[in-house]
């Protein structure tokens, strides 16, 4: 059976992923426990972490150095990033990928394990536009930003997988398409 892509976001109740300047310091506010008990999980059931060179630059600067529960799947699952920019990198287990997105995805596919997008809201958009998106895990908090940027930029009919709500009031709904 081959494997899923699972597209995680975190997202406003307004629907932005992040300000209109990339501020997402207010996810943090709601990551208690619970959310990062159920993120770490998930995090364990991916095959590969892919991620776009924006978000690659960002979180590599970070799990490396991170004690904090997620560390340890994040630093130990093999992570592929998108870029034809990124000369190199120094996060463990990390491959750079510089082709085609729609056959490099399609090669992990063959797995039996899911692959997990961490999103940023272009590369998100990107694979959305390639249909290369099987569920979209989007974890909704209680917070609007009334501005931003999505995740999504043209319209995506998805049905409901499965939702799950958070005492700090973060949902967690699966889609597929």
């Amino acid at each position: 059976m081959p494997s899923k892509v699972i597209l995680k976001m975190h997202t406003s109740i307004d629907g932005f992923v992040c300000t209109p300047d990339g501020d997402t310091a207010w996810i943090f506010q709601h990551m208690d426990d619970e959310v990062i008990r159920w993120e770490v999980e998930r995090l364990w059931q991916a095959g590969v972490h892919v991620m776009g060179r924006k978000l690659h630059d960002i979180m590599a600067a970070y799990w490396p150095f991170a004690t904090e529960a997620p560390a340890e799947p994040m630093n130990t699952i093999p992570k592929l990033v998108f870029s034809k920019t990124l000369a190199q990198t120094t996060w463990a287990n990390t491959r750079i990928a510089r082709g085609d997105i729609a056959a490099e995805i399609a090669l992990l596919k063959q797995t039996d394990k899911d692959i997990l997008v961490h999103g940023g809201a272009a590369f998100a958009q990107s694979l959305s536009k390639l249909n290369l998106v099987d569920e979209y895990r989007l974890l909704i908090h209680p917070i609007a930003l009334g501005s931003g940027k999505s995740c999504f930029d043209s319209l995506v009919p998805m049905r409901l997988v499965s939702s799950h709500v958070f005492a700090n009031g973060v949902v967690a709904l699966s889609y597929s398409q």
